[in-house]
């Protein structure tokens, strides 16, 4: 019979995944043991391995745990909004995410390698469910990108290219709040891919 988890389970776990996920960033993946991952969260080592019986598993956890977080922020956007609103309102939902999760992000970006094939296929599907809903949202504004899949692609994979390494250098009390980086990057995307002209697509094809 399973042993029953206690009332607090939930909580502890969440604890050990945002200090685990600090180790991580810090000091990197194969540099951080059990051991001092158990120390930062205030536990014992064997209380560590009652919930993530390996590294690995806590390194996937963290991961899945953070890309979840996205995809349910974005499916819950409203697709009534007109397709610029909705867009817009994605960017914010996902830089919004974002908020205090730069150790997971960084872990995302620098660490999925670590992970066995099964585990890694898993985050990249749910990598890829996200990017459709934006490459849905973003083909809702342009339909003429949405009908060139060359530029489809590069416009949307751009679109999160400025989202992902925006840690790099925001700051929440800095010159521009989050809410203006979401209405920077909705402009940048919508009115740079509508510049695209014939001559620009016409080479896009011929590349690739």
């Amino acid at each position: 019979m399973a042993r029953p988890r206690s009332a607090d389970y939930d909580d502890k776990r969440g604890a050990i995944l945002r200090h685990s996920a600090a180790m991580f960033a810090q000091n990197g993946y194969d540099r951080t043991s059990m051991a001092e991952v158990a120390a930062a969260c205030g536990v014992s080592k064997a209380l560590l391995y009652h919930y993530y019986v390996s590294k690995e598993t806590l390194l996937f956890d963290i991961l899945r745990t953070h890309l979840q977080d996205l995809i349910d922020s974005v499916v819950a956007i409203d697709r009534t909004l007109t397709p610029r609103a909705r867009l817009r309102a994605l960017i914010g939902a996902v830089l919004e995410s974002y908020r205090d999760a730069d150790d997971e992000h960084k872990i995302k970006l620098n660490e999925i390698g670590k992970l066995t094939a099964p585990r890694r296929r898993e985050l990249i599907e749910m990598q890829r469910r996200l990017v459709a809903v934006f490459a849905d949202a973003i083909g809702a504004v342009m339909p003429d990108i949405d009908r060139d899949k060359i530029l489809l692609k590069p416009v949307t994979m751009s679109l999160f290219g400025m989202l992902n390494w925006h840690y790099m250098w925001f700051r929440e009390r800095g010159a521009i709040s989050r809410e203006d980086y979401a209405d920077l990057v909705t402009t940048l995307v919508i009115e740079g891919a509508q510049a695209l002209n014939a001559p620009a697509a016409a080479k896009a094809r011929k590349r690739a």
